[in-house]
């Protein structure tokens, strides 16, 4: 059974969500305040952790960027306030993916299985891949870029390894989207996008300022390297 942390200060959602993800086969236990737990989050072993935005205390952007300086678990942020600065901001930082509340349960249940998913695969057909300077090894989940190594959330690792299976060549966004995030682009989701934004930054350019991910308005992304162009 997998566990899952819940950091929530609504006592009766953490509740009903235990109850239902319990009925899934999931097994929760929750914090309501940011400190105690980010601190239950790195003291026990949890397979993935619920992190809502609005937490008494220290706000789940501030649990977040200490537990990714910590530990490369999976999260999933849930925010009530619907801005899009909040998703942004977290998908910046590291988080896996989010959820506006109020959600559906089953829609909550989907995407932590599907978030799961890209951290537990280790069955890929090609386990290493190397386009120019960049290395990455799917059975060890590393990447080396220009012989460094590149720290990558799960989403990034994904998107990286499906640009590099198609080198030179435009890979569309749905279609990364079901690759990285286990979901078709929804309208006006720039969920994507941001990802690929996070990874252009932590690849770096080439020596020439280019990007290494160049974007084809209306298309999708491309990954480059020398000999292609």
């Amino acid at each position: 059974m997998r566990k899952i942390l819940l950091l929530d200060d609504d006592v009766e959602l953490c509740e009903l969500l235990r109850e239902y993800l319990a009925s899934e086969n999931f097994a929760v236990e929750f914090a309501h305040d940011g400190a105690g737990g980010l601190a239950r989050a790195l003291e026990k072993d949890f397979d993935m952790m619920l992190l809502d935005v609005m937490l008494p205390g220290r706000n789940g952007f501030e649990v977040l960027r200490e537990l990714r300086g910590r530990s490369t678990m999976p999260v999933l942020m849930l925010t009530a306030r619907g801005d899009d600065v909040d998703r942004i901001v977290g998908l910046e930082m590291g988080a896996d993916d989010y959820l506006p509340k109020p959600f559906n349960p089953r829609e909550l249940v989907a995407r932590i299985r599907a978030v799961l998913r890209r951290h537990g695969d280790r069955g890929e057909s090609m386990t290493r891949l190397a386009v120019g300077d960049v290395v990455l090894d799917s059975s060890s989940r590393s990447v080396r870029c220009d012989k460094k190594e590149v720290d990558l959330t799960g989403v990034e690792f994904k998107l990286l390894e499906a640009l590099m299976r198609s080198p030179g060549r435009v890979v569309p966004r749905d279609r990364l989207a079901r690759a990285a995030l286990d979901r078709p682009l929804e309208p006006f989701d720039r969920s994507l996008d941001v990802h690929v934004s996070n990874l252009r930054r932590k690849l770096g350019p080439f020596a020439d300022g280019s990007p290494r991910i160049r974007t084809l308005r209306g298309e999708g992304y491309l990954f480059a390297c020398p000999g292609f162009f």
